[in-house]
């Protein structure tokens, strides 16, 4: 199974992470629904009901102290640890707690690649140590490490035109200015794999961030097949900029570059949480976020915020007994973060059922205050869900954006013509913390996660329990 996915990984990788097509929301602002907006709207009540229950109610700050509880129980839980599977099962008996027990665990196999040494030493113009962390899935360096000269490219255009004299056995540095996550990442992602095509012995990218306090980002980049492997690495903004200012003066960079990591293969789990509907059970809406993280950091914001509320989601219904007509499923997808390797399985798995799944949701770009959605599917689609915002005007989340491609899990379902959604919150500094060793409670705000809590549970219901489907 984990090679299945790795084949799926590669063919759609580009696609998750080149820049989402939006279109004119005016086209939304036109919309009509008919009688449906009527029906809509008389959900405002249960709306009301479940912002009450979880921001100022019983459940308010739950979903905060369930996560900080579980961030400081287990930090980082990076793919095919033991502390994920532990994590896994700290989340079924808290379920469980809550008299929800229609839970399903799906195993599958996942990649884990272990951190083990790694430094980068500036050996000329002068001496210095680089903030240094490797990219997943890195091959090693030998003991001795890799020395060479660095040549530095400011995008792969620059890159393009380079001859492979000017690149080969050389330590490559991308050194992209950060625009937006979509249009940086690939240099992360396809880095190694350009810079081996012309030689380069090693490969260097700057941080995928806008902002930074020294501070390396964590990633996943995959090889190429028939492209010889070469060990690559994040730095900091810093460092990439001082490491230019020399290169630009014309004086000569070298690195030593000592890597040291190990790769195997591990059985992990998505697990499946169902609160049956009344009358089409067989029916579902998907609330859905990551429990991996990267082994960085502790994981709170990527993925933990975005894990919580989906688990939220299908406790407070129960608790209020909002049982809506479909089923809402909550999902907690594994190892995301090398290679969206759960959600694959999980496709691949439950293939001939797809066109049970109404709409599926994911939260994994933060858990700030809710702004609204980012949604995929037909315009009539789009309609209804953007009439559902309405209702969520008093707390400015009632925004609808346009895109192809929600990220990131569920952007592997909704290509096959799925309607679905991702948070879309007030995120602005989420990739300062992204992938780093700052992604801890500290960046958490209780009230902006009870906002986001309440805001997915109540649009979950309401799609789960109107009259129609969601239109494909």
């Amino acid at each position: 199974m984990y090679l299945m996915c790795k084949v799926l990984f590669m063919l759609l990788i580009s696609q998750v992470y080149s820049s989402p097509r939006k279109k004119s929301y005016s086209e939304i602002k036109s919309c009509n629904v008919g009688n449906l907006a009527e029906e809509i709207a008389s959900y405002d009540s249960v709306v009301r009901d479940i912002m009450n229950y979880v921001v100022s109610g019983p459940f308010k700050r739950k979903t905060y102290d369930e996560l900080e509880k579980f961030v400081d129980k287990f930090g980082a839980r990076i793919s095919g640890s033991q502390v994920l599977e532990d994590s896994i099962d700290y989340m079924i008996k808290l379920t469980q707690d809550e008299d929800l027990t229609d839970i399903v665990t799906e195993e599958l196999e996942v990649p884990h690649w272990v951190r083990e040494q790694e430094k980068i030493t500036m050996l000329k113009p002068r001496s210095k140590n680089i903030a240094v962390l490797g990219l997943g899935k890195s091959i090693s360096t030998p003991p001795e490490g890799v020395t060479a000269d660095v040549v530095v490219f400011s995008n792969f255009e620059e890159f393009d035109n380079a001859s492979i004299e000017d690149v080969k056995g050389k330590i490559v540095l991308f050194n992209p200015i950060f625009t937006t996550y979509h249009e940086t990442s690939p240099y992360r992602t396809h880095g190694a794999a350009r810079a081996a095509e012309k030689g380069a012995v090693a490969s260097l990218i700057r941080s995928i961030t806008p902002f930074s306090i020294n501070s390396p980002h964590a990633g996943v980049q995959h090889y190429s097949e028939n492209v010889t492997k070469i060990p690559t690495a994040a730095i900091t903004l810093e460092d990439a900029d001082l490491i230019k200012r020399f290169y630009n003066r014309g004086e000569k960079v070298v690195l030593n570059i000592k890597m040291h990591s190990s790769f195997e293969t591990k059985t992990s789990r998505n697990t499946l949480i169902d609160l049956k509907g009344t009358k089409n059970p067989e029916k579902l809406v998907i609330v859905s976020g990551h429990i991996d993280s990267w082994d960085v950091g502790q994981g709170a914001m990527d993925d933990g915020g975005g894990l919580f509320v989906s688990w939220a989601a299908p406790i407070i219904l129960k608790r209020l007994n909002l049982i809506p007509k479909r089923t809402v499923r909550a999902i907690f997808w594994t190892a995301e973060e090398l290679g969206f390797v759960g959600v694959n399985a999980y496709a691949e798995k439950h293939k001939n059922e797809s066109h049970n799944i109404n709409f599926i949701m994911e939260s994994d770009e933060g858990t700030f205050a809710p702004r609204g959605l980012s949604v995929a599917g037909t315009q009539e689609a789009r309609c209804i869900i953007a009439e559902i915002l309405k209702l969520f005007e008093s707390i400015n989340a009632s925004t609808l954006i346009e895109t192809d491609r929600p990220l990131s899990d569920i952007a592997f379902i909704v290509q096959n013509g799925i309607p679905g959604a991702s948070l879309h919150n007030a995120n602005e500094k989420y990739h300062w913390f992204h992938h780093t060793e700052g992604d801890t409670m500290n960046v958490e705000n209780p009230e902006e996660l009870d906002l986001c809590t309440a805001f997915w549970t109540a649009v979950a219901y309401i799609i789960a329990d109107i009259s129609v489907d969601i239109p494909r």
